[in-house]
């Protein structure tokens, strides 16, 4: 007896997705939810994908890619519920979008893509929508380097920019005397925030993505922490040492992982910033 046809990979999960919101016989946390109680777990699967990426791990990331998608499709199902739009509507216009955004592949328009070209593209769709300020259509729910970044590049755009990274590093200097000479708590939260949003501006002027760079530190003071542990035996032995001590286990982990960046060649570089 012949297999019935094996249905398209999107047709299948977007089947799925409609039976685990079967209001008769689906899934009971899956009726449960809603756009608010499902955006927490799309961020979540994003950073996995990004996770995935950088440790390189390309069978984790098609794992990742497939649970980010399927993100996608529970919104889009809960939307066309609602009589708001489907999933082929949110490919449709990404499709649309894509092809607005490359007029020299899919228009008649000439020459390349490039930082300048792609903001021109993105501020003539933000000027069909009407929006009022430069800074319109930057998400609240990026990460705060993230949107302190993008904030700052969509200002630059409008000439209010330092000319050159001097100015961001003098104001870095300026931010930390103010933190430190400032009266009361209130003051010292605002003047970290000033010297946070400072330092993503040096950063920006050396074409370097904050959130990227941040990320990548953070690895690997926590590589180089748990290796610190590691040399002492245990977490409760290296916590038992003095500063000194740690500080020479710091600096024995710190020179294995030069010396073997000095055989291996170094990392690929990231952290540039992306069109966005």
């Amino acid at each position: 007896m012949s297999q019935p046809p094996k249905q398209p990979p999107i047709e299948r999960l977007l089947a799925i997705m409609a039976r685990l919101r079967d209001p008769a016989t689906g899934c009971e946390w899956d009726l449960a939810q809603d756009f608010k109680s499902i955006a927490p777990y799309t961020i979540e699967e994003a950073y996995e994908v990004a996770d995935a990426i950088a440790r390189q791990d390309m069978r984790d990331l098609k794992d990742e890619l497939g649970d980010l998608l399927l993100q996608v499709v529970f919104h889009a199902r809960m939307a066309e519920e609602s009589g708001l739009f489907a999933f082929a509507d949110v490919a449709d216009a990404i499709s649309a979008k894509m092809e607005a955004r490359h007029p020299h592949i899919f228009g008649g328009a000439t020459g390349t893509m490039d930082d300048a070209r792609w903001e021109d593209l993105k501020a003539e769709e933000r000027a069909a929508r009407g929006v009022n300020s430069a800074l319109d259509g930057v998400d609240l729910a990026l990460p705060a380097l993230m949107r302190a970044q993008k904030l700052q590049k969509r200002a630059a755009r409008t000439g209010f920019d330092w000319p050159d990274p001097s100015g961001a590093r003098s104001k870095i200097v300026e931010e930390i005397e103010e933190l430190e000479t400032a009266s009361c708590d209130s003051s010292r939260f605002e003047e970290a925030g000033d010297l946070l949003f400072a330092v993503v501006n040096y950063l920006r002027a050396h074409r370097i993505a904050a959130e990227d760079a941040l990320r990548a530190a953070t690895a690997k003071f926590e590589r180089r922490f748990r290796a610190m542990e590691g040399l002492s035996g245990s977490a409760e032995a290296f916590a038992s040492l003095s500063l000194d001590h740690q500080e020479q286990l710091w600096q024995k982990v710190k020179k294995a992982e030069q010396d073997t960046v000095s055989v291996t060649g170094p990392m690929p570089r990231t952290g540039q910033v992306p069109l966005d």
